[in-house]
């Protein structure tokens, strides 16, 4: 365990609770988290308390679980999940759609998702919003923007002559230079994770998931210029084998979806270190936005679901996202958790893992959350009874009853906190 940081003078203790502390230990039946202002001073076993602890404010959880603040790795906030249509945004002035998006950041926080990477739609200025107490939401990592070549999943040019694309953030890109240059002005305008989609798309008009939306050279372009600038990592959106296989040889950090997996490819990721967001949440709904979608993804979202198991079982690494904003409501994040375990064949304990731990890896962001460590900052999350006997009830938000960021109540669900 780490050092034990010096104290501010703002302790809070948890105690009487469960403490699952995401690093994959057991869980302990009577632990404690000893915060010191916005930092985990220490946590474990009751019975171990360091003797700072004496003079905290002791919070009692009456029996419940204390877990670290959760991730996702794939929302998109611009977009409106079941409730509406991509359409909305033609028909609505920017200030309404503002509105909207502050509620959607709201909802997914109180709701125990404290850090989340957009992939598509917002800009840093929401990301900094968030980070300097304006609106309420989870930690930002933005992608702004989603780079395909023409008639790939950011081509979003209706039969009518519209173009939906800059509305909700698709931008086209059709040689290594434009790559080049957009993935630079990308990262001028703030962007953290450089979005390209290597594999046609469901919600896409102009496009089929097994179409190949992005050629390896034009991925490699944006995995070097982003390494090149201060090391952005490149997410790819591949559904189809053709895409995928162009973004796992030209080094991607991260697939998205993943569907149409072999072992082959699965090796190959397990080898250069390849991340896996599998988004299995949005596969339990076909996608609405056209009669072309709702055929796609009622015939790419079975493949989905048997594929996640065979690449958890080869060792690829997962981190959890839901696409959440496309299909999925905002909020509804961490039924992606149970999913894991339906459809992935991971034990409930691996499921948190890849929703703290592993996805804090996958966004760099390891070294300050991810875990209820001494020293890292004081995401907590105090989940109803103990969630390894039912995963499930972590999708439900009447069992998240109360959620710390940086050791700062945003949600009091239960009455448990001051």
């Amino acid at each position: 365990m780490s050092q034990t940081p010096p104290p501010s003078g703002t302790k809070t203790l948890l105690h009487n609770c469960g403490l699952i502390d995401g690093t994959g230990a057991p869980r302990i039946p009577d632990g404690a988290v000893l915060i010191d202002d916005t930092r985990i001073a220490w946590a474990g076993p009751a019975a171990d308390l360091p003797p700072d602890a004496a003079d905290a404010t002791r919070v009692d959880l009456r029996g419940n679980t204390v877990c670290p603040g959760f991730f996702d790795c794939h929302v998109h906030f611009a977009l409106p999940g079941r409730s509406g249509s991509v359409l909305d945004r033609a028909l609505r002035p920017p200030s309404y759609l503002t509105l909207q998006l502050i509620e959607r950041l709201r909802v997914t926080v109180e709701n125990g998702v404290t850090t989340a990477r957009d992939l598509m739609g917002v800009d840093a200025g929401v990301r900094q919003a968030v980070a300097d107490g304006l609106i309420a939401g989870p930690r930002l990592l933005v992608a702004v923007e989603m780079l395909s070549q023409t008639a790939g999943h950011a081509d979003f040019h209706l039969p009518s002559g519209i173009d939906l694309g800059p509305l909700i953030g698709g931008r086209l890109v059709d040689s290594v230079d434009a790559v080049r240059r957009r993935v630079r002005t990308l990262i001028t305008a703030g962007a953290d994770v450089i979005k390209v989609a290597s594999s046609g798309g469901v919600a896409s008009p102009n496009d089929q998931p097994e179409w190949l939306g992005m050629r390896t050279e034009l991925i490699r372009a944006a995995v070097e210029e982003g390494q090149a600038y201060g090391g952005r990592p490149v997410a790819a959106h591949a559904i189809g084998y053709a895409g995928i296989k162009a973004a796992v040889d030209a080094g991607v950090h991260s697939v998205e979806h993943g569907y149409a997996l072999d072992d082959e490819l699965r090796a190959q990721m397990v080898a250069q270190g390849t991340y896996l967001v599998p988004t299995l949440l949005e596969t339990l709904h076909d996608v609405e936005v056209s009669p072309t979608a709702r055929d796609k993804s009622r015939r790419w979202h079975e493949q989905a679901q048997q594929a996640v198991g065979a690449s958890a079982a080869a060792g690829v690494k997962i981190a959890v996202g839901t696409d959440a904003g496309l299909s999925p409501d905002h909020g509804t994040n961490l039924t992606e958790l149970g999913l894991l375990v339906r459809y992935g064949g991971l034990t409930p304990m691996e499921a948190i893992v890849a929703g703290t731990r592993t996805s804090a890896e996958l966004c760099g962001l390891a070294d300050e959350l991810g875990t209820l460590q001494a020293g890292k900052l004081a995401d907590v999350v105090v989940v109803r009874g103990n969630p390894l006997d039912d995963i499930d009830a972590l999708g439900r938000p009447e069992n998240i009853l109360a959620v710390l960021k940086e050791g700062k109540p945003v949600q009091n669900r239960g009455g448990l906190l001051p």
